[in-house]
Parts: C-alpha cells; sequence; structure tokens
C-alpha cells in the first residue's frame, strides 16, 4: 500500500511553446521593416486577436456608432442603457463632417457614399432629437 507514486510528465508542451516563440518572433522581426510600396506583408493583413483589420470605413461606421448612442438611438456599450447626450452627438457628427472634407478626393466611390449616407442619417436624427439647426 505504500508504493511510490508513479508521476509521468509530459514536456512536449515546452517544446510547443519554444516553437511557437520562434515563429512570433521572426514574425515581428520581419513586420518591423516596412514593406516595398505596392507589397502588403500577411502579417500586415492579419487581424489582431479579437479586433477587426483596420480600414476607413469601420473608422468612420465606429465614429457614427458613438453618434447614435450620444443621440440615445443605441445603448452605451458599457451601460447599456440609452441616454441622450447631443453635444456629444453634435461633436461626433460634426467631426465626421471635417473628416469628409479632409479627405474630399481621396476616398473610393463606396467609402464617399457612406461618408454622404452616414452624415445625412445622423444630421436628420439630430435635427429631430434637437428640434433645432443641424450640425455643419
Amino acid at each position: 500500500m505504500d508504493e511510490p507514486i508513479k508521476k509521468r510528465v509530459d514536456e512536449s508542451w515546452k517544446e510547443q511553446a519554444e516553437r511557437e516563440k520562434r515563429t512570433a518572433e521572426a514574425a515581428s522581426s520581419s513586420s518591423r521593416q516596412p514593406p516595398a510600396p505596392g507589397q502588403e506583408t500577411a502579417a500586415g493583413r492579419e487581424e489582431v486577436e479579437g479586433l477587426p483589420q483596420a480600414r476607413f470605413d469601420l473608422f468612420i461606421q465606429g465614429l457614427a456608432m458613438e453618434a447614435l448612442i450620444g443621440l440615445g438611438d443605441a445603448p452605451h456599450p458599457a451601460t447599456r442603457k440609452q441616454a441622450v447626450n447631443l453635444p456629444q452627438a453634435k461633436y461626433l457628427i460634426d467631426l465626421l463632417g471635417v473628416l469628409e472634407e479632409k479627405t474630399k478626393g481621396n476616398l473610393t466611390v463606396d467609402e464617399e457614399r457612406l461618408f454622404k449616407d452616414l452624415l445625412y442619417q445622423l444630421r436628420m436624427r439630430y435635427l429631430t432629437k434637437s428640434g433645432g439647426v443641424a450640425p455643419a
């Protein structure tokens, strides 16, 4: 009954971790050098874990969503409550307007259309909520 307990240790995980570490180091060292013009590295196209790829359309849609939260048309992600904050909404709508102006001539047809549609919708919603003048 007093037999010693035999342990069996699987140490293959250490080898796997070491391989993954070397692969990650190689990828990070190659991504430190900027790609040549017109070339995009595979790492540059990858999504950061849990985050979407950085794109202009997603950026302006994110700002529009924040404006909708300020207008009380969408719940705040942290509190899950809807509350109207017109100054915040106006600021974000104005910010989108500034971005539209500053990016004129540099957008694709789809990006321009998205911008115009988002701004029109947000400005009309702001007018309805504020009962006054649309943001610039």
